[in-house]
């Protein structure tokens, strides 16, 4: 196999006709040697449906679908991809065409007469709009690069294609929680960016909402760096010597200078700021402990209800289904 597509999926039935009609298209030209592997995470239309009637048509010249037993997250939708591809190179693309599949074609022949690459990475240099959301996301990249000791290409996506080499080294990352792009810059290797304009949805509307957009900055600040932990760590020690000022100070006053202390005003705002900050700190602390947490238990990131290939078939020639897949990565000692 030569190329492996990875679509994570969650309600994209609008979409999936168009996207399936100009991935066949764009990729007929490579031959029988690429797959389609589609993750359904807990789709609540008809995705399912869509994607069982696709794999057993043969329009694919081979076409995996995972379906999850419920809505997961588009995270443990590319790991569980990434587990199934079988590809010397792996790509991952979204449904909604925004992700033209003749660029990853492009990409693709990119790759492949480059030797000294190992991923190509497309990357949103023409912003479709100026919104509050565009804004927010250039400034994570901005505020990520410089408190990680890991870089992100600004506009980076998860639209890439990399070699078989990446995938491994991605695959043997064994956190749950996982932020592709950071794990992407962590592993290395050597990264093509290719600027590219994305196009408009085929259908309906994005659904990432501006809390999903913030837990996931905020998984990959946890997930890379430690310097929240140090920022509240200074803030204490701040705190402490200002309220070691302070004391001296009122003492001074009341036993030298003979004045009365403020009293309840000054006491007041002293606590409510030094309240603050430790609820802050506490706060950020419970985030690293929380991430230890759910990492303890080992639970897997996903779990399969069912797989279906158009390369394993029954005695009639339809697809077979096989069981649950819900393994758990192995701990590294």
């Amino acid at each position: 196999m030569d190329l492996s597509v990875i679509v994570p999926c969650y309600n994209e039935a609008e979409s999936l006709p168009s996207f399936v009609d100009a991935a066949t298209s764009a990729f007929s030209p490579l031959g029988d040697s690429w797959e389609l592997i589609f993750v359904n995470d807990g789709s609540s239309d008809g995705t399912e449906g869509f994607l069982r009637a696709f794999v057993g048509s043969g329009r694919a010249p081979h076409a995996t679908l995972v379906n999850f037993s419920r809505n997961f997250g588009k995270e443990p939708a590319l790991l569980a991809g990434l587990r199934q591809a079988r590809g010397s190179a792996v790509a991952f693309i979204d449904a909604d065409l925004q992700q033209p599949p003749a660029t990853l074609v492009e990409m693709y022949r990119l790759l492949e007469g480059h030797d000294e690459y190992d991923v190509v990475a497309a990357c949103q240099r023409e912003r479709p709009d100026h919104s509050l959301r565009s804004r927010l996301s250039a400034g994570f990249y901005g505020l990520f690069n410089r408190v990680s000791d890991i870089t992100l290409e600004p506009g980076a996506s998860d639209f890439r294609v990399f070699r078989r080499e990446v995938a491994d080294a991605l695959l043997s990352l064994p956190e749950c929680h996982r932020f592709t792009k950071g794990l992407f810059a962590w592993v290395g290797f050597r990264t093509l960016p290719y600027p590219y304009a994305p196009d408009e949805r085929v259908s309906g509307k994005s659904r990432w909402s501006m809390r999903g957009l913030t837990r996931y900055a905020l998984e990959g600040m946890v997930s890379f760096t430690t310097v929240p932990l140090r920022i509240s760590g200074y803030v204490g020690a701040v705190a402490a010597v200002v309220g070691f000022v302070y004391i001296i100070f009122v003492l001074v006053d009341a036993l030298v200078l003979r004045n009365t202390p403020a009293g309840y005003p000054t006491l007041l705002s002293v606590m409510l700021l030094l309240g603050g900050l430790i609820l802050l700190s506490l706060g950020i602390i419970g985030e690293y402990v929380a991430r230890i947490y759910l990492e303890g238990k080992r639970r897997p990131a996903y779990i399969a209800a069912s797989i279906v290939s158009s390369d394993a078939t029954n005695e009639d020639g339809r697809p077979t289904t096989s069981g649950m897949d819900a393994r758990v990565p192995t701990p590294t000692r």
